[in-house]
């Protein structure tokens, strides 16, 4: 109790174990709220250590870093292109010069898993850049060749097409739904109606250096559709040895960095 000067004064003696009661009911709400507080402490620095890569807990592609890349989504593709973060690079050696390219397998998980596999197995190893268009396309991927010429008749389906076909991506060719195989094109321009839904042809990597050797690429057989591709397929040595203007060749094409 306080007096008049509101100096606190002695009690009576049942009033002191009054007070001592309240004050060891204060000092146990006090040592509830301390703890309540350093609970609270602890959660806090757990939320901010699990957000520290940006707004809150964040795991997988997420979380991880674009990849610095040309490839831009389609028109109307904005909001819904996967964000690419992991790449495999291949290095390719032509008789016209090197190429670099970019593959990434969350661009087109079906078609950049199937051209790792066809490059690790030396598919386009010694094998014709078969169709050259200027303006249009270069392709490549018939090998006649035991065993790889098995590969024509593995089809794998279509991945949904997000990515621009500009000038240096790559998509694989085919003659209707689900028929990739092993055949690939480079885009000399611009092609985006290749990815109309009656199409449907997906971006799955990119030229990062050497597009000055794709446009040294020889224009060989039929101007329109490049060298008959059922002679290659069913007896390529021959068929090139008959030719009087020989096409560029792929030499070797090796993975050089895999995607992680």
């Amino acid at each position: 109790m306080f007096d008049d000067q509101s100096r606190v004064v002695p009690a009576p003696e049942r009033g002191r174990r009054g007070l001592a009661r309240a004050a060891r009911r204060e000092s146990a709400t006090i040592r509830v709220a301390l703890c309540v507080a350093v609970l609270a402490c602890l959660v806090a620095a757990c939320g901010q250590r699990a957000g520290s890569t940006g707004g809150g807990a964040q795991t997988g592609s997420s979380a991880a870093t674009a990849l610095a890349t040309n490839l831009k989504p389609l028109p109307g593709h904005e909001a819904d292109a996967p964000k690419l973060t992991r790449k495999t690079t291949v290095r390719i050696q032509t008789t016209a010069g090197e190429l670099v390219v970019d593959v990434f397998p969350e661009a087109a998980p079906n078609a950049a898993k199937r051209f790792v596999e066809l490059v690790s197995a030396g598919f386009y190893d010694d094998t014709p850049i078969s169709r050259v268009v200027p303006g249009f396309v270069a392709q490549f991927g018939v090998n006649w060749r035991e065993p790889h010429n098995a590969w024509k008749e593995k089809n794998f389906d279509d991945d949904p097409s997000y990515y621009a076909l500009e000038r240096g991506t790559l998509a694989f060719a085919k003659a209707g739904a689900n028929s990739n195989s092993t055949q690939v094109f480079i885009n000399y321009a611009q092609n985006n109606r290749l990815a109309d839904p009656r199409y449907n042809f997906t971006v799955f990597g990119e030229i990062v250096s050497g597009m000055d050797v794709v446009d040294k690429f020889l224009r060989v057989g039929d101007p329109r559709y490049g060298l008959d591709q059922d002679r290659l397929w069913r007896d390529g040595g021959a068929y090139l040895e008959s030719l009087a203007e020989k096409p560029t060749m792929i030499q070797h094409a090796t993975v050089v960095d895999a995607a992680r």
